[in-house]
Order: C-alpha cells, then structure tokens, then sequence
C-alpha cells in the first residue's frame, strides 16, 4: 500500500487562489495525455505518488481527457481508490466540461443539461461525492452565460463542488462570469487559460489585468508551450515527439529554424540560472506571484520531478526579463 512521503509539504510553495480561503501548489498536475488505457497502469500511477509526495496536491481532469474521453478521470479514480483514498481532504481535485463527449445536441457546449450531466458522470468515474473545482472548459457562443453560470453554481448547491471557474473566457467573458456568479452568491473562485513566454494573450489582451481586478486566481496551462519550452527541440524535431506527429496541437510548420534559435537563446539563459529550459518556463509564469499555479503533464515521476525542481528559483532581475523579452519578441 502507498504511503506518501511525511515531508511532503516541507519545500512546495502554496499561494492563495484570488480571495478565496484555497490554497493552490505552484505546481499542479495536469491529466490531459498520459493517462489512459494506452499507457502502462505502473508508470500513471508512479507519476500521481511522486507528485504528491513532492508536495502537488492538485490534480487537474477534465471530462474530455484521455484518450479516449473519459479514460483520465476512470485511470484517476482507480488510483484514488487504491492509493489516495485516506488523502481525499488533502488534495484539491478539479475537472471541466465544455467539449465534445457524447453525439447529440446535449454532448458539448454550455447548456445546463450538458454541464450537469458531465459532472454527474465525471463523480460516477472517479468514484467521487464531490470535486473541489468544477469548470465551464469554453464559453457557448450559443447558451446564455446567466444559463453557463447558472449550472456552476448549482453543482455547489448541490453539493458536488466546493468551487468553480472558467477556462479559455476573454476578459471581458471572464468579468460577466463573475458578476453572474456574484449576484447569485457563488464566487468565480479560478480562472484557467493558456499562458507561456511564447504565448502572451492572457497579458495582451488584459486577462490577467482582469483577473487581478476581480481578485480571481489563475492557473495556466500549456506553460511549456506543448513541450517547445523543454529541451526536445534544441536541436530541430525528433522523430518520436509530438510536433513529429503533425499534432492538432503542435505540428512540424511550428518548429522553424528561427524558433528553434530563440528556443536555443533560452536554454542559453536558463543554464545561467542554473535551470533546464522547461524550469525557466515554468518560474517564468509564476513569477512575482501573479499566476497562482503552473499546469504541467508529465510521462514519467522523472519529468514531475525536474518540473517541480523550477520552485528552487522563482526569481528574475529587470535584466533576465528584458533578455527573455528581446528572444521572445524581437
């Protein structure tokens, strides 16, 4: 039987979410694409022990996530049931809905019929009462937001979430969200958008601003930019990577040589703070304690292991900044 290790919560920093009582790791665990039934069952579970003996207390799902949909949040509550069962008060444990899961006009979107009943069926896979965070995973262009915001507020009243958020809204979505959710007495606890040196819209386009305004946590995904961010590409595309695989999220036309010189700059600076390129990424984002928490996936206890190794150095002088500035957008 798993024991987690007892000085676990000795180095991971905790930083509070928005104006909430919750405490999020500056790491989290994202479970998009490692765990599924095409992975060994062995390496799923070693990557959950190692991160929560590390200190992740936060595991990130979505009902979605797999392949196929669904197989993350069943792979997660089999090792929930097996391993982290007496943990349960101990870990935050979040999940979304928003994409494709079922055919039919009630398997995607925003409605609160579609929304309700991925959340009862996501509880049903992880073997769960209640999830600590539930989200609308994208806004509905087509359903009300009162309707969107709505249903997340009634997952609370009902007892089957503690908080809620958003992920992928606009600023301006994000502060109709709140003041929806305000009026009917469930605050927007988090919001959850993509964010990293390479992708800057949460900063251009005044989400963050937003965010600061309305006193909402953040935590970002994609922070290592689909694995651009780590030292995989340093020397072009490997065959076995995903941009290889022509991805729907990363694909061989995005690795050019120029970016593969801007990412080469970066390694550069990064081993003169005495990090791998994927830890300057990762304390890039969490530095001066704007972002509330950093997603990372992991393949392996070696990966969470480095990503975590980030939290040594989460400081930057006005000159690291500039450097990274000049690299990113010269």
């Amino acid at each position: 039987m798993y024991t987690a290790h007892p000085d676990r919560y000795a180095d991971m920093p905790y930083r509070r979410t928005g104006r909430s009582g919750l405490k999020l790791p500056a790491l989290s665990l994202g479970l998009w694409h490692n765990f599924g039934p095409d992975r060994p069952v062995e390496t799923q579970r070693a990557i959950l022990r190692r991160a929560f003996d590390l200190g992740v207390t936060h595991f990130d799902l979505a009902n979605n996530y797999g392949p196929p949909p669904g197989a993350a949040e069943s792979a997660f509550g089999a090792a929930l049931k097996d391993d982290f069962a007496r943990y349960r008060d101990e870990l935050v444990i979040s999940t979304k809905a928003g994409y494709l899961m079922w055919p039919g006009p009630y398997g995607e979107w925003g409605s609160r019929k579609y929304l309700l009943g991925s959340l009862d069926q996501s509880l049903k896979r992880m073997g769960l009462d209640y999830v600590d965070i539930f989200y609308s995973h994208r806004p509905d262009p087509d359903t009300p937001l009162e309707e969107t915001m709505g249903a997340l507020h009634s997952a609370v009243q009902q007892g089957k979430a503690l908080y809620v958020g958003v992920s992928n809204y606009s600023a301006e979505q994000t502060r109709e969200a709140a003041r929806i959710l305000a009026d009917l007495g469930t605050p927007l606890l988090i919001h959850q958008p993509r964010y990293s040196m390479l992708d800057r819209r949460p900063e251009d386009e005044g989400l963050l601003d937003a965010l600061d305004e309305l006193q909402v946590g953040s935590i970002v995904y994609s922070p290592l930019e689909q694995g651009l961010l780590t030292g995989r590409y340093l020397d072009g595309i490997p065959e076995d990577s995903r941009a290889a695989s022509d991805s729907p999220f990363l694909n061989s036309d995005a690795v050019t040589e120029d970016l593969v010189a801007r990412l080469r700059a970066l390694d550069e600076l990064a081993k003169s703070r005495g990090q791998t390129l994927a830890q300057l990424a990762l304390a890039w984002v969490l530095r001066g304690g704007r972002v509330t928490s950093a997603l990372v996936g992991a393949s392996s206890a070696r990966q969470i292991e480095d990503s975590v190794a980030a939290i040594r150095n989460l400081e930057f002088d006005t000159e690291e900044l500039a450097r990274i500035d000049a690299i990113v957008k010269p």
